[in-house]
């Protein structure tokens, strides 16, 4: 009877011994094809999937919007003519004017630029805040680890509409920057618990430790071992926040602490058109800059799933 144990190897001896370009007696061939990573992956599945061909080609288009505005509308959104307020849509003017007589579309395309600047710019920076914070302290732990998951506990403990509400209404400064402050500083626990605990998953791996074994510095196994491998959570998470964060910045702009006239977003557009006997006098004002804002959250949520689909190896 043939011994079929000495058959048998380690899972994984093969791979290792491959590696190094031997087998049990006999040198290996060359590799025909390399090793694809897991990004190499996601983008192959992303390419084939039509929720992220769809998404990501309106997000492409409101960014250009945003960006270049006068591409697709050549008036000036802050050029009004009070004698036309509340005029529905015409040929020259396809969606119509606002109460202030200014054109609706020229501003639901310009709103873009306000809307997008917020939601990408606070995502960076809770994803930024929440990655370094979260990332060490799952790779330090003890006391530091201890300490800064309270901390995170105490941000978690602050509602996010009332804490930008609160801070919103004290602050004198207008703009975009301090929509932007507020919403990065009060978001970053979520991604500081995921990021957490992914560098505690990825640092356990034999590979992390066989790095150490070998005299590798922190710095390095961070850099080269750890981060690579617990960036995709991360990545997925704050793909999704954006969407959020512009729904957030565009009901804190109709609850009157967000942006502010004169600049021009969707959601101070909507608190312009939330009158009631305006509203239904003239819908148009409040549709187009509605439908907006919802095409642009949605794409933004649709892409973040595509994307968390793609990384997650326990989904394919």
């Amino acid at each position: 009877m043939p011994d079929h144990q000495s058959d048998k190897t380690p899972f994984g001896a093969q791979e290792v011994a491959a590696a190094k370009g031997l087998t049990a007696g006999t040198a290996t061939a060359p590799e025909t094809t390399a090793a694809r990573s897991l990004m190499t992956d996601a983008w192959h599945d992303l390419r084939r999937n039509p929720v992220f061909i769809v998404s990501a080609l309106l997000i492409l288009f409101l960014v250009v919007i945003s960006l270049w505005p006068g591409l697709i509308a050549s008036r000036d959104p802050q050029r009004c003519e009070l004698g036309r307020s509340l005029e529905g849509p015409s040929a020259g003017h396809w969606f119509g004017f606002d109460t202030q007589g200014c054109d609706v579309y020229t501003r639901t395309v310009y709103g873009a630029r306000a809307s997008i600047t917020v939601g990408l710019c606070a995502t960076l920076g809770v994803a930024v805040l929440g990655a370094v914070v979260g990332g060490l302290a799952g790779f330090i732990g003890g006391f530091w680890d201890t300490l800064l998951s309270r901390l995170t506990d105490v941000f978690f403990g602050i509602p996010l509409v009332l804490g930008a509400i609160v801070f919103l209404s004290m602050i004198t400064l207008t703009g975009i920057w301090p929509v932007v402050l507020v919403i990065a500083a009060l978001s970053w626990p979520q991604i500081a618990r995921i990021s957490r605990g992914s560098v505690i998953t990825a640092k356990q791996n034999d590979y992390v430790q066989a790095a150490r074994a070998l005299g590798a510095s922190n710095a390095r196994m961070l850099l080269r071992h750890i981060l690579p491998n617990a960036v995709a959570p991360v990545i997925v998470m704050a793909t999704i926040m954006l969407g959020t964060f512009i729904a957030l910045e565009a009901t804190l702009s109709y609850l009157g602490v967000g942006l502010r006239p004169p600049t021009v977003s969707w959601g101070v557009d909507i608190s312009a058109a939330s009158d009631g006997m305006q509203f239904r006098n003239a819908p148009h004002i409040l549709l187009y800059p509605a439908a907006a804002l919802s095409l642009t959250v949605l794409a933004f949520i649709m892409l973040g799933d595509a994307v968390r689909d793609a990384l997650d190896p326990k989904l394919r």
